[in-house]
């Protein structure tokens, strides 16, 4: 499946007349518990000739692509990532510390890992793992709950909480997360994550109330903690430069 990614990446080069620079996989297959029928979420970072970004008018910043064999293409256009880097956006911080890499201009990737650590805002990474572990609560709360739900809201439940514990960008390796839950939680967890890698997404698994009442529990010690954290650093110039460098 490597080879298709990155043939699909190369047309994607020719098609469009973009340079790739980064290219990983994001979603259940690069935070560890996928399905046997899991797509392919594959996300990258491409730049255009310099002349593109020399005109008045907005143009389009986004590449975006599905194919019949599940791969599930999104790429960002240099500057958007960038401009999203400054706002400590968190998506696109879990993309540039993958550990599912396809490709990577190795100058590019470093560099960008190294702005995100600066950029990395403690409060604003925090409120979009707490919203997104809320949105998941309601299906969580059902008798019986797709098991791709439980994982969603517990990775980002805990990835809140380990920003609040360590002040860092939590690991995307959802078992690297995981020693910062009880032991009998790490326990029901890995027998669910089992049970995930040999059923398809619809499977629907009974109610665990053991971890509905511990993703109860984490929501809000995340949002009593929230006050204590603070925002990044403000990286407009060195950001701005980065660019520069990049498409000149």
């Amino acid at each position: 499946m490597e080879n298709k990614i990155r043939e699909k990446l190369l047309q994607i080069e020719r098609d469009k007349e973009v340079k790739i620079l980064f290219a990983v996989e994001s979603g259940s297959r690069a935070w560890g518990f996928a399905s046997p029928d899991s797509d392919y979420d594959i996300r990258f970072i491409y730049k255009h000739e310099p002349d593109y970004y020399l005109s008045l008018w907005e143009k389009p910043d986004v590449i975006e692509f599905m194919t019949p064999d599940d791969l599930d293409g999104s790429g960002w256009d240099i500057a958007k990532a960038l401009k999203l880097l400054a706002k400590s956006n968190a998506p696109l911080i879990e993309w540039l510390f993958s550990p599912v890499v396809y490709y990577q201009d190795e100058v590019f990737a470093n560099t960008m890992r190294e702005l995100a650590k600066d950029c990395f805002s403690p409060i604003a990474t925090l409120h979009h793992y707490l919203g997104t572990t809320k949105n998941f609560m309601d299906v969580c709360e059902q008798e019986e709950v797709k098991l791709k739900s439980y994982f969603y809201a517990l990775r980002t439940a805990l990835a809140g909480k380990w920003i609040i514990e360590n002040n860092t960008f939590p690991p995307v390796d959802f078992l690297e997360l995981l020693p910062i839950a009880p032991q009998n939680i790490q326990d029901k967890v890995k027998e669910l994550m089992t049970i995930k890698a040999n059923q398809d997404e619809k499977y629907l698994h009974p109610k665990e109330v053991l971890i509905t009442d511990y993703l109860r529990e984490t929501v809000s010690f995340n949002q009593e903690n929230a006050g204590t954290l603070k925002s990044g650093k403000k990286m407009s110039k060195e950001l701005d430069e980065f660019f520069s460098g990049m498409i000149i």
